[in-house]
């Protein structure tokens, strides 16, 4: 993957002024932080392994 340079970053932020206006850059940023932030911490959620379901056909040892 190729390197990216300063120029080759102000090349892509002037691309999306153009295409979305000084208005909503600030907006598509939050939203793309939150998401990213939203992501982290649903990996870093323990999940509890759930009990396989009940086998109709044995009925349960007791």
């Amino acid at each position: 993957m190729p390197n990216l340079g300063p120029m080759e970053l102000v090349l892509i932020l002037g691309v999306a002024l153009l295409l979305f206006g000084g208005r909503k850059l600030p907006e598509l940023a939050k939203g793309m932080g939150e998401g990213i932030k939203n992501f982290k911490n649903a990996l870093k959620e323990e999940t509890t392994p759930t009990p396989p379901p009940a086998d109709p056909t044995h009925p349960p040892k007791a």
